[in-house]
């Protein structure tokens, strides 16, 4: 690693501690500059703004989230209805685990949001590409054939479990909650998937119904 990215990895720290225990918004550079012993000018040789280094901090930490997806996305040990199922519950545990652990990370995450349209665009992007991942890996065991475009099917799944990654549309809801109305959602996603497989359900239990 050189100089500069030791350096910026000191900033990164530094301000990741502030933003936890301060705020995003009562955090400042000058402040974030003496935490690393350094003169704000040379600070700003590093991040043009705090917002910068916000993202970095964010980048640094969905980084490392999507080497966790990906495994997830191509489990050799489970089916391709076990790793959607395993994929999306994670990244609602994570993020209200995450929460938990350090609730201001919402003011600085809602900024980002606000502010760099490009950042969550790349992150979705990001996710769409693991899920079509995950559809490839499933046809090509012959699990499920998805009915069209892989691109356009992530995108419908985002577009379905959105709620389950935007802490501001919980409500206020306990994880259990959120999970019972995930696993409702991702039974609608599966028998869209499945179609076949949940016909047979179908009628299975109504053969058991008039056993």
């Amino acid at each position: 690693m050189s100089e500069k990215d030791t350096v910026r990895c000191q900033i990164i720290s530094a301000a990741g501690k502030r933003f936890s225990h301060f705020g995003y918004a009562k955090t400042t550079m000058a402040e974030v500059a003496t935490d690393c012993s350094m003169s704000p000018g040379n600070l700003y040789r590093f991040f043009p703004g705090k917002l910068d280094i916000a993202e970095a901090i964010a980048t640094e930490d969905y980084e490392k989230h999507l080497v966790v997806m990906r495994k997830i996305a191509v489990a050799p040990d489970k089916d391709g209805r076990q790793r959607l199922h395993d994929l999306l519950f994670e990244e609602l545990r994570r993020t209200y685990h995450k929460l938990e652990k350090d609730p201001r990370a919402v003011e600085m995450a809602r900024t980002i949001s606000h502010e760099r349209q490009s950042f969550a665009n790349w992150m979705l992007a990001h996710e769409r590409t693991i899920l079509v991942e995950l559809l490839d890996e499933s046809e090509r065991r012959g699990e499920f054939v998805p009915p069209g475009d892989k691109e356009e099917i992530a995108e419908m799944i985002q577009s379905a479990t959105m709620k389950f990654r935007y802490p501001q549309l919980w409500s206020k809801l306990t994880l259990p909650k959120l999970e019972r109305e995930l696993e409702g959602v991702l039974k609608l996603i599966l028998n869209g998937l499945c179609p076949r497989a949940a016909a047979d359900r179908a009628d299975a239990a109504k053969h058991e119904a008039v056993a």
